[in-house]
């Protein structure tokens, strides 16, 4: 075998004897780790030593565990965020670093219109109550009399904008990147800051990258702008919010609930306090799950990490 491939992408994993023998075939040599959602600096470092190529998720690629990889070529990440790898010393060191990008947008973008819809037509808590005896009639509200603020407008969040505007809402956009003009013509889309935008939703969903910028993008200051009858959305990172503020917001009822597919911490903590509220959905990281889309990352993942490999001999 010319080359040793660490996998450790959490929904590759199940998969790796499928993929096995065509990367034999390839020259690579697959060695896997247990995972149960992404492995730290120090689950990482006994492993780092003998590899030259790494198919990873979430895993926490710091400049310690680079600097313990020493013939580390690639690590090909399957998804799109790459903000747990140090992309720096990544480079210092001369590891090149790939990403499938646009690889979950309609699964994550269906994702959050699906909160959103489960907040405006109350589906979760009649289920509840159905399921309990009783025979309630809460009140809802019609998609077309909302305000939808999208904080990042890249691909999956003018996704979102392009399902929204089918129902009828109305639309707010913030994002540091001018997004395209003709865009904006398209879906009729409303450019505003992001205080604008947190006052004047019912609706605010969160489709930004973390980076230093964006890490607790939303935290008390601009929890309290939000109308107490508004609702947060969250399938981007679990740090663009401060989970804390959060969860005091919750508390005050000083906005009317969330949905929140990533955390700060994941696996989410059984004592974490967002357990507790009934208006607080909540699911784990699984906004980009789909079969057909799950497929398709593989595909790239590993074409991803052959040809740096070559690229590299």
């Amino acid at each position: 075998m010319k080359w040793r491939v660490l996998i450790t992408a959490p929904y590759m994993l199940p998969f790796v004897e499928e993929f096995r023998p065509r990367m034999e075939a390839e020259g690579v040599e697959v060695v896997t780790a247990r995972v149960r959602e992404r492995l730290s600096e120090e689950e990482l470092l006994p492993l780092v030593g003998a590899i030259d190529g790494v198919i990873c998720g979430d895993d926490q690629f710091t400049e310690r565990v680079l600097s313990r990889a020493p013939r580390l070529k690639v690590i090909s990440k399957w998804g799109t965020g790459v903000d747990s790898i140090d992309t720096g010393a990544a480079a210092r060191f001369g590891v090149r670093v790939c990403n499938t990008p646009d690889a979950f947008t309609d699964c994550v973008a269906d994702t959050a219109l699906g909160y959103v819809l489960c907040f405006a037509r109350r589906l979760p808590w009649m289920d509840v109550d159905m399921r309990r005896g009783l025979w309630t009639k809460p009140d809802a509200v019609s998609l077309r009399e909302c305000t939808l603020g999208v904080v990042g407008v890249g691909n999956i969040g003018r996704a979102v904008v392009r399902r929204a505007r089918a129902f009828g809402m109305r639309v707010l956009g913030n994002d540091p990147a001018q997004v395209p003009p003709p865009f904006i013509d398209e879906t009729g889309l409303d450019m505003v800051p992001l205080l604008a935008l947190l006052a004047a939703s019912d609706f605010v969903s969160l489709h930004c990258d973390l980076n230093p910028t964006s890490f607790h993008l939303i935290g008390r200051g601009e929890l309290a702008l939000m109308r107490p009858t508004a609702y947060l959305i969250n399938t981007s990172r679990g740090a663009v919010v401060d989970e804390p503020a959060l969860v005091d917001a919750l508390r005050k009822q000083q906005i009317a609930g969330a949905a929140l597919d990533v955390f700060e911490v994941e696996p989410l903590p059984e004592d974490s306090p967002l357990r507790a509220f009934s208006n607080c959905l909540l699911a784990p990281h699984n906004a980009n799950n789909g079969v057909a889309a799950r497929r398709r990352v593989h595909e790239s993942t590993i074409a991803n990490l052959l040809g740096a490999l070559r690229e590299a001999e």
